[in-house]
């Protein structure tokens, strides 16, 4: 199943001001035209394509940073716009067709998915909102009278149809027609109503620009930004009668060895950190070629990590570091590994997980020759 969108971008939009069509103006740092296909990019859409005026140079200059946008020529009125689009698509196969307004840039994600599932059960389907403010008729600034509000609904876009029977109705089509939902009925097809968004407005008039960039950056600050990262660290066994993990000296027959005092635990969660702000690893910050950090603790590194985050705007949400081997045993010391750790990050002992695994004596760990560490971290930027 294929499924385009039909961006109806070809209007003057006057009204908006400015002395630009709305869709070619600046809103929240892009154009009005860049949100409205970045929504349907988003929503994973086939097929996008823009019907735009081809004497506009704004539409021109706007849509040539789209390379994947397919493009229609307008008409003198929006259904001509929309049945020259409708008919550049008919060779593409495609099955189902949204179209929807270039001057709506809010449009979320669950709307577009709503209407187009509605499609599996309806002929066509568009969003609309219940009217629920009191209707009265008027002339010259005067009220002359009220109407019923039951059953009114303020209709939205994108509209959402079979791509057949939308293409047959467009060209069958005798006359003007507010809306596709129009066309579509005029034709004799039934259209689902499915829940509108209150955000989903359609910039019409100059103060539309503040309201609408105040839904996008909301919705963008509402947003947060998680990363996550990977950390693996190996260090062999030599010569020693101690070995640290964590922080915490524990007692064995070999020591690991290393740089500095191979830590192989901490340096693993420090990489995980590194990774998770795509900041390179232990080696980019401190190259063991510096003969001044020849047996540094391994604090120092891992408190690096923790300040460049926090330096970032980021917190940490947990860490969890999983070390391999067959001895020593993990087990007695991992909630000392724990409190050390998050004493060391500032983070709450119920955010860092220590836990430890055998290979089943396989590999180097399985043979003895050294241990191997897995950690994961996540970063939240507050």
């Amino acid at each position: 199943m294929t499924t385009a969108v039909l961006i109806v971008a070809a209007g003057t939009g006057t009204r908006a001001g400015g002395g630009v069509a709305k869709q070619w103006r600046p809103l929240a740092g892009k154009r009005v035209i860049d949100w409205t296909i970045a929504a349907f990019q988003e929503a994973s859409v086939d097929l996008i394509m823009v019907v735009r005026d081809p004497d506009n140079l704004d539409a021109a200059q706007a849509l040539a940073e789209h390379k994947d946008i397919l493009l229609a020529e307008g008409g003198a009125d929006r259904s001509t716009s929309v049945r020259n689009g409708l008919t550049a698509l008919d060779k593409m196969d495609v099955d189902k067709v949204l179209i929807h307004d270039a001057a709506r840039p809010c449009v979320p994600a669950r709307l577009i998915t709503q209407v187009l599932c509605a499609l599996d059960t309806a002929p066509a389907a568009a969003p609309g909102l219940a009217v629920t403010d009191a209707l009265w008729t008027g002339t010259a600034d005067e009220v002359t009278g009220t109407q019923d509000r039951s059953n009114l609904y303020a209709a939205q876009t994108p509209q959402a149809f079979h791509f057949d029977a939308i293409l047959s109705a467009h060209l069958a089509l005798d006359g003007p027609a507010a809306d596709d939902v129009e066309v579509a009925r005029k034709a004799g097809l039934s259209v689902r109503i499915t829940q509108g968004d209150i955000n989903n407005i359609k910039i019409t008039r100059p103060e539309d620009f503040a309201r609408a960039e105040n839904i996008l950056r909301s919705s963008m600050d509402s947003i947060p930004d998680i990363r996550l990262g990977n950390g693996y660290d190996v260090h062999r066994f030599g010569p020693g009668d101690q070995v640290t993990l964590c922080g915490i000296e524990v007692p064995h027959d070999r020591s690991l060895q290393g740089h500095s005092d191979a830590d192989v635990g901490m340096h693993a969660v420090t990489d995980a950190l590194y990774g998770a702000m795509a900041e390179g690893d232990i080696g980019r910050h401190f190259p063991p070629s510096d003969p001044q950090w020849k047996g540094a603790a391994s604090e120092i590194f891992l408190r690096h990590a923790v300040d460049l985050a926090l330096s970032k705007g980021f917190r940490i949400s947990n860490v969890d570091c999983t070390l391999v081997c067959e001895f020593p045993k993990i087990g007695p010391h991992a909630e000392a590994m724990r409190s050390r750790m998050a004493e060391i990050m500032n983070m709450d002992r119920d955010r860092v997980s220590v836990k430890a695994t055998t290979s089943e004596r396989l590999g180097f760990t399985g043979r003895g020759e050294g241990i191997a560490a897995l950690a994961t971290a996540t970063l939240v930027r507050a």
